[in-house]
């Protein structure tokens, strides 16, 4: 991940990443074919874990607001926490058609989403004209969006930034959905 982070994956090589794993080259190639490997499994890695967290938001049994706070400060929350991380899957796995074409993770996340807000409709807490599988795009839409702009510095970044980034996408994001 880190060697991704600084010389992003076409400037990678195999050497570089057995190298900073303190493993010899050979050794890297039995436990993956290829860079592309590697890459597949960290984004395979760290999307499951968004998948399993974004489903027990979804069980939690709180208000739609609250889900919706939940699922943004552990996405953009993301970015304080492993910052080289955040910059190989915006960089690198979020703009690979290969990897997004190999990995179902990418349906479950979206698919919990979408249940998610079809449960706040059934409620009543969302409005009955709103497109459930739409607005999960959307939310996830604005989220990645903010990590691009940290990626890119185009958008401030610090904690604080992290916290009003949240409260920001929460409040429009429920604000739209509410019956």
């Amino acid at each position: 991940m880190r060697v991704f982070a600084a010389k992003g994956f076409h400037g990678s090589r195999v050497g570089d990443i057995a190298g900073e794993a303190g493993v010899a080259h050979g050794l890297l190639y039995h436990y993956f074919r290829s860079k592309e490997d590697v890459l597949e499994t960290i984004f395979r890695e760290t999307w499951s874990a968004l998948v399993s967290d974004t489903v027990r938001i979804e069980h939690a049994g709180v208000p739609l607001r609250e889900q919706l706070r939940r699922f943004a400060r552990i996405y953009l929350g993301s970015w304080l926490m492993t910052p080289d991380l955040v910059r190989v899957l915006v960089r690198e796995v979020a703009r690979s058609p290969e990897v997004g074409d190999r990995v179902d993770e990418i349906r479950d996340l979206f698919n919990a989403l979408q249940r998610i807000i079809e449960a706040a409709q059934a409620r009543g807490e969302t409005r009955s004209d709103v497109d459930p599988a739409v607005a999960a795009w959307i939310v996830y839409g604005a989220l990645e969006e903010i990590l691009t702009g940290w990626v890119l510095g185009q958008l401030p970044s610090e904690e604080e930034d992290v916290e009003r980034a949240v409260a920001t996408v929460v409040e429009v994001a429920h604000r739209g959905l509410a019956a």
